[in-house]
């Protein structure tokens, strides 16, 4: 006899199933939302490239242009001052424009001590027109010899057998041998002119006061009127200052710097000057930097130590023709500069325990990096060891970045 089969398993009804996996589920998928709410989410960073590039450290300042030489004409002797009819602006040349008439009273040319002045004045006005002869030979002679070595050496950098630091210095030596010819050529024009007024001084003391006709002071060089000084009728003494003459075209800069940032600047360094009133910046050169300081007080109160620094102008008269005597410019003096050098940015460096860091972002986490910097212009930094062009910096990093951290580049871009 055959045993019973067994009973068909039971079957179980879902619907009753899923009431009791429900809490289950829900428990779970609770668990897995405060998880993922309390994880640590990536720290949004900016970043930039570590790249290799040019690398220029300027110091900034303002600075006034001023006419290189000018001439201040003086009464020659004293008397009655006419009326002196020019202004500011006039062009003038050089012992045929009448700037003023001084009428004498004769007592002046007559005194014996006064004859012996004169007389001693044409021998020092001629004594020092000599002088400015020799002086014109010299820089004439200078400026021939250095504009003959830069047109050598232009050619030999046209043809890339000369760095670029020989040809600038060659070019700087040839554009100050021909300022100095210029000014040269203006102390030879002044060293004549006083001999000549020497000469009419000392030939109206051998005449009688009645026959001696009135005195004219004529233009010593030729140039415009920069400012006049005393334009009424009066009574003048021997020496006083009647106005400035100059050549208007002919401008340097005077750029007042701190003392400490003087130290770094050399002569023939490059100079920008900017927000002058013209649409594009100018070049000029440094020509000296004055050896004694003075001191100023800052608009915050605090003493300051600073020098003059002369550069001259490089590039054509014509780009600056709106330019005169006193105007304000801002410049750049270039302290240092390199064609190629490995930079980063300056807001992604700080000093921690005296060392330079910064955070280098490197699979989604921030590694801090100890850093060897160099020279900085405020915007980016001159990187000797610790970075490799390419790497990514984090820049500006908060307090949320530490090393280890998971940021989240916000942007990207190349310096």
């Amino acid at each position: 006899m055959n045993p019973p089969s067994p009973p068909p398993p039971a079957v179980k009804n879902p619907a009753a199933v899923w009431p009791r996996r429900l809490p289950r589920l829900g428990g779970g998928l609770l668990i897995a939302l405060v998880v993922a709410g309390l994880w640590p989410r990536p720290v949004p960073v900016e970043t930039a490239v570590v790249a290799r590039g040019p690398l220029v450290v300027t110091v900034d300042e303002e600075g006034m242009t001023r006419v290189r030489n000018r001439y201040l004409v003086s009464a020659p002797v004293a008397g009655h001052l006419r009326r002196i009819d020019w202004k500011a602006g006039a062009p003038v040349g050089a012992g045929q424009t009448v700037l003023a008439v001084i009428e004498g009273g004769g007592a002046d040319f007559l005194d014996a001590r006064t004859q012996t002045q004169a007389e001693a004045r044409v021998r020092t006005a001629g004594a020092a027109r000599d002088a400015a002869a020799a002086q014109r030979e010299r820089a004439a002679a200078a400026d021939r010899m250095y504009l003959a070595d830069y047109a050598r050496l232009k050619e030999l950098f046209a043809q890339k057998a000369l760095s670029r630091q020989e040809f600038d210095a060659a070019q700087m030596r040839a554009d100050m041998a021909t300022q100095d010819t210029r000014t040269a050529d203006f102390a030879l024009k002044v060293a004549e002119y006083e001999l000549e007024q020497a000469h009419a001084v000392l030939g109206r003391g051998a005449k009688p006061a009645a026959d001696a006709a009135a005195l004219t002071v004529t233009s010593p060089v030729d140039g415009m009127i920069l400012r006049v000084l005393q334009e009424s009728e009066r009574l003048v003494p021997a020496g006083f200052p009647l106005m400035e003459i100059g050549d208007p075209t002919d401008l340097e800069i005077r750029i007042e710097v701190l003392s400490r940032d003087g130290v770094a600047i050399r002569p023939g360094a490059r100079v920008m000057l900017e927000r002058w009133g013209g649409p594009d910046p100018l070049a000029a050169r440094v020509r000296l930097v004055e050896p004694a300081a003075f001191t100023k007080i800052s608009a915050l109160g605090v003493e300051e130590q600073r020098v003059y620094v002369v550069a001259d102008f490089t590039g054509p008269s014509g780009t600056r023709a709106a330019l005169g005597d006193g105007y304000r410019v801002e410049a750049r003096i270039v302290a240092w500069e390199s064609a190629d050098t490995l930079r980063a940015p300056a807001g992604a460096l700080f000093q921690r325990d005296g060392a330079w860091q910064c955070f280098v972002l490197e699979h989604g986490r921030a590694r801090l990096a100890n850093l060897k910097v160099g020279r900085s212009n405020g915007g980016e930094t001159e990187v000797l060891a610790g970075l490799h062009p390419g790497d990514r910096v984090i820049v500006y990093p908060g307090d949320q970045v530490r090393e280890g951290a998971r940021v989240r580049p916000l942007t990207v871009g190349a310096r």
